[in-house]
């Protein structure tokens, strides 16, 4: 049975489900955030930091990429040192924070984490955010220069990028940080840490010590926004996609007289249903046509990714569950965990049909998005062979005229949600 207690949720374990999503687009690299933390906090150790300083060194290095959405950008971003339009991942970023309270302070210094010192040092903002930013782009860029050599023969190139990094200069970096960098990398644990094994587990470690600070269950949905805004900038095509399967979820869940407070969690759960799609490569989601049986076979394993970076969360257990079924169906034949039809709980197969419903009104690159008349006839075509449930199915069927308005998008007030304007 569902609970209805209040939800809190540790801020820890959010920025870290943060940065678990983002890592995805690496695709074949899924732990660079979780690097770029251990560097900025090891580094900040060695300044000298307080542990309070360290703890946010380390917590920015994990949401520094926060504004990477797509397979081009990562690349980008990874094969380039002083990549050109490296700014616009750090703008998104910026703007994403800077109106949520718990996470505001990382604003700044994401802002400027890819602004060379000369430059950044000149700089109207406070020395700190200076530090933090400049911390985490030299953290960034030792990573970059390492990556292709953790597992292999890390301890032998190490001195190359130690002479890359002493290369740049203080064009670049703050003399006194690429000073104590030279200090830290002398300990082959240093590097070794870096390895894939090694730094996940060191992550976990680090998740277990948690914050003080607990979020309200309005707090999760802004933070779920955010996320919602990071998935759905993957592809023009999925844009808006993961708001509005939350908002039509949510109509559905209180059209059928769910209480207020599980509606909140559906719409929640509706926000961050495809955060597994961040591990999607771009050519997927944006091939003009059918998918083969092995794109279908990649796809098919988005929905385990958004349980993965979910199912971590303390209090967030529920609302994994819901996001990561929202493509099963009752007569077992959707994925990937194919439970049985008593164990697909009201809230998954409410979602599901939000999912279904919106995506057939939406464009997609293999056709024009369809008018209600089509929508209802695949709907209840879903409902007949066990894939969706017929009662919400009929649902949204009795409701027709305000599920396609949702859908659409058209529901939303000129000037609401200006997450989405920028």
């Amino acid at each position: 049975m569902s609970s209805y207690a209040t939800l809190t949720i540790d801020l820890r374990q959010m920025i870290f489900a943060i940065e678990s999503a983002v890592s995805q687009v690496g695709m074949n690299d899924t732990n660079h955030g979780k690097r770029v933390g251990y560097i900025a906090g090891q580094l900040a150790h060695q300044l000298g930091w307080s542990e309070q300083e360290i703890q946010f060194a380390f917590e920015l290095g994990l949401l520094h990429d926060c504004g990477v959405s797509t397979e081009q950008m990562h690349t980008s971003l990874v094969n380039h040192f002083d990549w050109s339009d490296a700014h616009i991942h750090c703008e998104i970023g910026y703007r994403l924070l800077k109106d949520f309270a718990p996470l505001a302070a990382f604003a700044t210094p994401i802002l400027y984490h890819h602004t060379p010192w000369e430059e950044l040092r000149r700089l109207d903002i406070s020395d700190r955010d200076k530090r933090m930013a400049n911390l985490i782009f030299l953290s960034d860029r030792i990573d970059v220069l390492a990556v292709a050599h953790y597992e292999t023969d890390i301890l032998l190139a190490r001195e190359e990028v130690v002479k890359s990094i002493a290369g740049y200069g203080d064009r670049y970096f703050d003399p006194s940080m690429v000073e104590v960098f030279q200090q830290a990398e002398r300990s082959e644990a240093f590097w070794i840490a870096l390895e894939d094994r090694h730094v996940t587990r060191y992550v976990w470690d680090m998740g277990r010590f948690g914050s003080s600070e607990r979020l309200s269950i309005a707090q999760v949905k802004q933070l779920s926004l955010i996320l919602a805004y990071i998935v759905d900038q993957k592809s023009p095509f999925t844009a808006q996609h993961s708001v509005r399967v939350a908002a039509l979820a949510r109509y559905l869940a209180a059209t059928r007289g769910l209480p207020a407070e599980q509606c909140e969690k559906i719409e929640i759960a509706g926000l961050l249903h495809d955060l597994g799609k961040l591990h999607m490569p771009d050519s997927i989601l944006e091939k003009a046509g059918p998918l083969n049986e092995l794109e279908r076979s990649i796809m098919n394993q988005h929905s385990y990714e958004t349980f993965e970076i979910l199912r971590h969360i303390k209090g967030l257990d529920e609302i994994a569950n819901w996001a990561a079924f929202h493509h099963e169906g009752l007569n077992g034949a959707g994925y990937p965990f194919h439970p049985r039809e008593l164990d697909l709980c009201v809230e998954a197969r409410i979602i599901a049909v939000a999912d279904v419903f919106q995506a057939l009104v939406q464009d997609r690159p293999y056709r024009a998005g369809m008018q209600i008349g089509a929508v209802l006839s695949i709907l209840e075509k879903f409902a007949l062979s066990g894939k969706l449930d017929p009662e919400v199915v009929a649902l949204a069927g009795q409701h027709a005229e305000d599920c396609f308005r949702i859908a659409q998008g058209e529901d939303r007030a000129e000037g609401e949600s200006p997450l989405w304007l920028f």
